[in-house]
């Protein structure tokens, strides 16, 4: 992709970015969308906490389609039919949103009789032209949030079961008519209001919301704060801010983009500023941006279908992911202090960071809305009421703030806010659920996982590197969850049926199919943040994909040796853990040149030989499973350590003798 096209693509990604942050309606579209979300978010209330308000407990099934009407039909007001959101919506705009809300309260409406007479399977005439126009109204939806590739991948696979008996095998499956099909898609509880639709409605709503008015109490400047008075007066410092500022960010807004856009606006100049090349500034905070999405406790919208396509608590899925993405965000750290050491680039001035004790005095309630948000999580397991525990926590202390304290105004902003992106959410969601449907009503799921592990020759190294690719391919062109949704009907049944790790196959799929946000040819997370860097983009994708080398190693890690996602034994995931760690610091170390305590390794043939001697080491010290097979992990690991002592005490002295003015191996 050449550099004009890079250009020409994030110019309009940002300007599509830079307006839906800035974006502010007016009149009655802005009423309608406030209203609409505030209606939606009571409804939430009402029915996760089972206040039956009204007198009845609403069925789960009445409850999606009430939302999917309310937010699918905002989505017509924020998105244009090009696909850009623009606050000018023209008339067409406003006649969709009608049918949408009518179609969606007819399903909401005999919701109680479908079930009863199990229309998924014969629907009566009305309920197919209902079902029809629904369809036809989720693909534009789909189409206006997701993109055209989103749309074509959901268009070919709800079309599928019409002809799958055509389709040579493997992909052959039971041929239906396309009346049957469409109302299976609709109605049915496997498909566009299936697994997906169900974590939108008891999870994703309250995380989003609650991530929203954190935000805009500036909760998302106390963090920012915070990281700069931790680590800005070190070493990179600017660079070391972004990592926990992005990181932080990433796991509220669930987008890279996003991430990118508002961190970025502030951590690139400083990195620039203190003598990052801006191509460097750029990768780091595209990395770290990236990260974000991984990050408990909150992390991104797909984390919440894990957890309901698993069938496990959610807290289990982010205490699983807590330990890889600390890790990732390690590597990135050990890179960051390398290459400042190496170029001998300082912290910021103490002058110009805020102060912890300031920091902490003014931002205590954010902690403390952080804490109880943990606590009503972990402790009491209240994964789909806490985060409104902790809205309410977070309204009340706004209102004892001079500085954020919510105006009228300010107020319908922040409920606007959500509502486009809830909206968006939904109109994804509603899509590809649809390709679920599809494989369902054929019945193609379990045949294609037993493909998949013949093609690999029964080899799971070669099943993962399969997936690896399919989950990068996918993520190039769909979003995460889309993705995710996607990779978990048809690639984890077969990694799963190769005898790994349910849990660790479900993130293995989730992190390469994030991947594709750094690495070229696409790498939009890095040529976002080389926009507002003003460095060449492909130069910083490439930089990008090397200071974020560890995001593709750490899924191999987790998914061969599942205690480091916690599943296991105690004493062999604390040793995991310690291992993984060592491992991670040796092989960041190696590619970047530098190890901490020790010194530079310089330039040069033995120089680069012993940077990838100490690679290698740290591979065996962090993953040391099937590297040989009559060895086994712990007497790898040792022999990892052993083979650290080599490069270690070559880069000790080369920084002995390069302070003396005598340089080896014609480096320094």
């Amino acid at each position: 992709m050449s550099d004009g096209v890079n250009n020409g693509l994030v110019t309009r990604l940002l300007n599509d970015e830079i307006v839906s942050e800035t974006l502010r309606f007016s009149g009655v579209a802005r009423w309608y969308i406030g209203i609409a979300t505030t209606a939606a978010i009571l409804l939430a209330i009402n029915q996760l906490f089972n206040l039956r308000l009204g007198g009845a407990a609403m069925l789960e099934e009445t409850y999606l389609y009430v939302l999917a009407g309310i937010f699918l039909s905002v989505t017509f007001l924020t998105f244009r039919i090009t696909g850009r959101r623009s606050a000018d919506i023209p008339w067409y705009d406003w006649l969709l949103v009608i049918p949408t809300l009518l179609i969606g309260g007819y399903f909401a409406y005999t919701s109680d009789e479908s079930l009863r007479n199990g229309w998924e399977y014969a629907a009566p005439e009305t309920a197919k032209w209902m079902s029809i126009a629904l369809y036809l109204l989720i693909l534009e939806g789909t189409r206006r949030a997701g993109g055209l590739i989103l749309f074509a991948v959901v268009l070919i696979f709800s079309v599928y079961p019409t002809f799958a008996g055509s389709v040579p095998d493997p992909l052959s499956g039971f041929t239906q008519p396309f009346t049957d099909v469409v109302p299976f898609f609709m109605i049915s509880s496997e498909a566009s209001f299936g697994i997906p639709m169900q974590a939108f409605g008891t999870l994703v709503i309250g995380f989003i919301l609650f991530g929203a008015v954190l935000q805009f109490t500036g909760g998302g400047r106390f963090f920012n704060d915070l990281a700069m008075a931790l680590v800005g007066q070190y070493r990179g410092g600017a660079g070391k801010v972004s990592i926990f500022a992005s990181g932080f960010m990433g796991s509220m807004s669930g987008s890279v983009i996003s991430n990118v856009l508002t961190t970025g606006a502030v951590s690139i100049p400083a990195m620039k500023s203190s003598g990052f090349p801006a191509r460097v500034a750029a990768a780091i905070e595209a990395c770290a941006s990236t990260g974000g999405v991984l990050m408990p406790p909150i992390m991104g919208a797909t984390a919440f279908v894990m957890s309901s396509w698993l069938g496990r608590p959610y807290v289990e899925i982010m205490l699983a992911a807590a330990i890889p993405s600390a890790l990732y965000y390690f590597g990135l750290f050990v890179q960051i202090d390398a290459y400042s050491a190496r170029r001998g680039l300082s912290g910021l001035s103490r002058a110009k960071l805020p102060q912890l004790r300031e920091t902490l005095r003014s931002g205590w309630p954010y902690i403390l809305v952080f804490a109880l948000l943990i606590v009503l999580m972990t402790a009491y397991r209240w994964e789909t009421t806490a985060p409104f525990y902790a809205v309410v926590l977070l309204l009340v202390f706004n209102q004892f703030s001079r500085r954020d304290r919510f105006t009228r105004d300010g107020f319908v902003d922040m409920i606007v806010s959500v509502g486009r992106t809830l909206s968006e959410i939904v109109s994804i969601l509603l899509g590809i659920g649809m390709i679920v449907g599809a494989f369902q009503a054929t019945g193609l799921t379990g045949p294609l996982a037993n493909e998949l592990v013949h093609a690999a020759g029964n080899s799971t190294a070669m099943l993962l590197l399969m997936g690896a690719l399919t989950s990068f391919i996918f993520g190039m062109g769909m979003t995460v969850t889309a993705c995710y949704i996607f990779l978990a009907v048809v690639l984890a049944p077969a990694l799963v049926q190769a005898g790994l790790n349910e849990l660790a196959v479900h993130l293995f799929i989730l992190y390469w199919g994030m991947v594709s946000f750094i690495t070229p040819p696409v790498a939009l997370g890095a040529f976002s943040a080389a926009t507002l860097a003003g460095a060449n983009p492909m130069a910083s994708a490439w930089q990008a994909a090397q200071l974020g080398v560890v995001i593709y190693v750490i899924p191999f890690f987790f998914v061969l040796n599942p205690a480091l996602i916690g599943q296991g034994p105690m004493p062999e995931v604390v040793v995991s853990i310690l291992g993984a760690f060592l491992g991670v610091w040796f092989f960041a170390a190696g590619l970047q040149g530098y190890l901490a305590f020790v010194g530079t390794f310089g330039r040069g043939a033995m120089s680069i030989a012993m940077r990838g001697l100490l690679c290698i080491a740290g591979l065996m010290v962090a993953a040391p499973i099937g590297w040989l097979q009559s060895l086994g992990p712990a007497e790898v690991s040792l022999i990892g350590m052993a083979l650290a002592v080599f490069p270690a005490t070559f880069a000790w002295r080369h920084q002995r003798l390069s302070q003396v003015g005598e340089p080896i191996d014609g480096g320094g």
